[in-house]
């Protein structure tokens, strides 16, 4: 039985709190933020330098529930370590991986690798505006590789999502708005009480 994991007997009747609202709105946040900007471009501005520190602002709130959150928001509920996620990787290639009620474990390195490249296109933009750092083209470079990353990753992102929503019968999109999930049951894993 994978760790974690919830025998069929248990299945609860109807769907389960997973996502509290404030996950909902940071990611729904950081979505608009980061596209607006993106769609802006340097010739927006302040509107552009507005919404890359909306995206800082938002990072730093998440890091924060990340550690005093809900059990599905805690960053050490979900994160796995190196051993957990390879084992994750090898049961999606034999097609036998569990439907995770939070974070699978490689939706959860996305995040990390989402937020460590936010983070760092925020910072590259601020240094930017600073006199240390004004006209910069290898810092400028930086920046637009980092979005260029962020866009890698977010398509990468969005292809998990379709893939997790087909394999496990889930519409992972509707419950990041509704903040409500299937009730674990069979081969599942909670993923905040199964972190090795």
């Amino acid at each position: 039985m994978i760790p974690g994991a919830i025998e069929g007997s248990a299945q609860e009747a109807g769907p389960v709190k997973v996502w509290d609202p404030l996950v909902r709105i940071f990611h729904w946040s950081l979505v608009l933020a980061f596209f607006g900007a993106y769609a802006l471009g340097e010739d927006g501005g302040t509107l552009h330098q507005a919404l890359g520190y909306t995206v800082l602002g938002l990072i730093a709130v998440r890091l924060v529930w990340g550690v005093v959150g809900t059990p599905h928001a805690r960053f050490a509920g979900f994160v796995p370590a190196p051993g957990r996620l390879m084992a994750y990787a090898k049961d999606v290639v034999a097609r036998r991986e569990a439907r995770h009620l939070g974070h699978n474990p490689a939706g959860a390195v996305m995040i990390i690798a989402l937020l460590l490249a936010l983070t760092g296109i925020g910072v590259t933009g601020w240094l930017q505006t600073t006199d240390a750092f004004w006209g910069s083209e290898a810092l400028e470079d930086l920046h637009e590789g980092l979005v260029n990353a962020t866009l890698a990753l977010i398509g990468l992102h969005v292809a998990g999502v379709i893939f997790s929503s087909l394999r496990h019968r889930e519409n992972l999109v509707r419950a990041m708005f509704t903040g409500r999930k299937r009730a674990a049951g069979g081969h599942e894993s909670t993923t905040s009480r199964a972190r090795h």
